[in-house]
């Protein structure tokens, strides 16, 4: 039966790119929580999970556009030294949030610096690349109101309010 908008789907997953190498897992911790229908998981990922009972695995291979996207040049930018903290040690590689004009935050890595000229990239990490993902339910079953509420799963595998 197809999970229902705002229930909780708690998984173990292990994502692979083409050459089989492990890129992301979840096993050895804390499966993933998530509510259903919020988009807190690719689009694509969760509809290919909609008929797996508990305790139900399934492999699900998804083209780079229906993962993180293509990769993109235009995500690629050379901005000035000041647009960092004066006191930033910075290092190619060294991943920042940078401030969007709407409010939301988007993640950004250093991949050359030139001087007072860094070059950022935009892109997720993982764009570009085709992966598959070894999914496991581990538990699945109605949110609670609080839940609902605040958007986000409570509890074991997702998130503490203290």
């Amino acid at each position: 039966m197809p999970f229902k908008k705002d229930q909780v789907v708690v998984f173990h997953y292990t994502v692979t790119n083409d050459k089989n190498e492990v890129v992301d897992n979840s096993r050895g911790g804390e499966p993933l929580a998530v509510l259903t229908g919020r988009g807190q998981i690719l689009p694509k990922l969760e509809e290919a999970m909609q008929d797996l009972a508990v305790s139900e695995t399934k492999t699900v291979p998804l083209a780079a556009k229906d993962a993180y996207g293509e990769f993109s040049e235009e995500q690629i930018q050379t901005v000035s030294r000041e647009n960092f903290p004066k006191d930033a040690n910075l290092e190619i590689g060294m991943e920042y949030m940078a401030s969007m004009e709407d409010g939301h935050q988007m993640p950004f890595a250093i991949t050359k610096i030139d001087g007072d000229q860094i070059t950022v990239d935009f892109n997720h990490p993982l764009a570009g690349q085709n992966l598959t993902f070894e999914v496991e339910v581990m538990e699945l079953r109605d949110a609670s109101k609080e839940e609902l509420e605040h958007g986000h799963v409570h509890g074991p595998g997702g998130h503490h309010h203290h």
